[in-house]
């Protein structure tokens, strides 16, 4: 919108002339669009002038600053994610990746570039193509038995030298001895494991563990930066940032992960079916099985091959089982003692089933008292 302010200026009385009055510009700024200009009118005998000031207040400017910096800074924390192995998992995760703003790679042996499409992801069947896209982070989503073959076929020389590779195993210690054996020292090594899946992260990631652990990051803001906001990406999401070294990730692992795999791929193998009068505790056993079967043999066996703490976790479990066997055969036995001679066990001599020890901790030799009590 333009205004016209006339500036008042002291009146000259008309000279005849026989030359017509002629206009010209005396004055002409411009310093900006809103800047004003000024005219003034002269004659060749006396001057008379009146000068207008322009004011445009709504002009245009040159570019949106404000969607400029938005879209600087969404330049600046976006990463290029690789996937390689773009199975269940790897799709799962890269539908959040996507929906938070980040460029998504993926490559398989198996072609899944339609469903790659449909989630807005980049499929490349050939890993030279997927490396020359020069990724900020490489992602490692296969099984745990395939993760060393993989990576070893992975053209990292086409990588850039300080490239990110993670890995969302099951287990923690493997893949870092891995990458630390097979990855030259420029590039950088986060080991994470997403303590979900699929199924039980389908609704929501909120208050999910998600552990990690920084094994090689090189120097430079930049390269710490970078490693920031590829947790950021969890951290958004609502899961429960865990700090922990693979080493303790593993220990705790074999005493919860695998045991819960173990007892649900045992009640599996009884064929479990529902009942008109379910309880809630049967509810959670059926549940059990269903999403322990859902997951490969593979999976389950990788949980036992490699880690460490797992063979010791089966021992245990079966020394558990035992010992609540005898507890119930030694109740049993005092029930016909008393049937058949009129008077109970001693107290002293009923076998009671105590918890087993810790992890790293043998269980005691039966006691001598105990060894009588069976013979007899």
């Amino acid at each position: 919108m333009l205004s016209f302010t006339p500036l008042q200026s002291k009146p000259t009385p008309p000279t005849p002339t026989s030359n017509p009055t002629r206009w010209s510009w005396s004055h002409l700024t411009h310093h900006h669009p809103t800047s004003r200009r000024h005219f003034f009118a002269s004659s060749p005998s006396k001057v008379s002038y009146r000068r207008l000031n322009i004011n445009a207040i709504d002009a245009a400017q040159p570019y949106d600053y404000e969607a400029f910096v938005s879209n600087q800074y969404a330049q600046s924390t976006r990463l290029k994610i690789a996937i390689v192995g773009f199975g269940n998992f790897g799709q799962f995760l890269a539908k959040a990746f996507v929906r938070q703003g980040h460029v998504v790679f993926a490559h398989s042996r198996t072609d899944y570039s339609h469903i790659a499409n449909s989630l807005g992801v980049l499929f490349f069947q050939d890993p030279h193509d997927l490396c020359e896209q020069h990724p900020d982070v490489i992602l490692l989503c296969t099984s745990i038995i395939s993760t060393e073959p993989v990576l070893r076929s992975l053209p990292i020389q086409r990588l850039k030298r300080n490239t990110l590779f993670v890995d969302v195993l099951s287990v923690k210690e493997f893949p870092k001895n891995i990458f630390l054996q097979v990855l030259p020292s420029h590039f950088d090594i986060l080991c994470t494991h997403p303590m979900f899946g699929p199924e039980s992260g389908k609704d929501s990631w909120k208050d999910l563990a998600f552990v990690f652990d920084k094994v090689r990051i090189g120097e430079g803001e930049s390269r710490k930066g970078r490693v920031d906001r590829f947790l950021d990406i969890f951290e958004k999401e609502g899961c429960r940032m865990v700090p922990m070294t693979c080493a303790e990730h593993d220990r705790y692992a074999a005493g919860s992960q695998f045991i819960t795999h173990t007892m649900g791929r045992v009640l599996e193998k009884l064929d479990l079916d529902t009942t008109p009068i379910n309880t809630k505790g049967y509810e959670t056993l059926l549940n059990l099985v269903e999403n322990t079967s859902s997951d490969s043999f593979d999976l389950y066996y990788g949980l036992f091959m490699y880690n460490k703490n797992a063979m010791e976790q089966l021992e245990r479990l079966d020394l558990a089982f035992e010992a609540l066997k005898k507890e119930l055969f030694g109740h049993l036995h005092e029930v016909l003692r008393k049937q058949l001679f009129g008077k109970a066990e001693e107290a002293g001599q009923r076998r009671i089933l105590t918890k087993l020890p810790k992890n790293g901790y043998a269980l005691p030799a039966p006691s001598s008292e105990a060894v009588k009590s069976e013979n007899n």
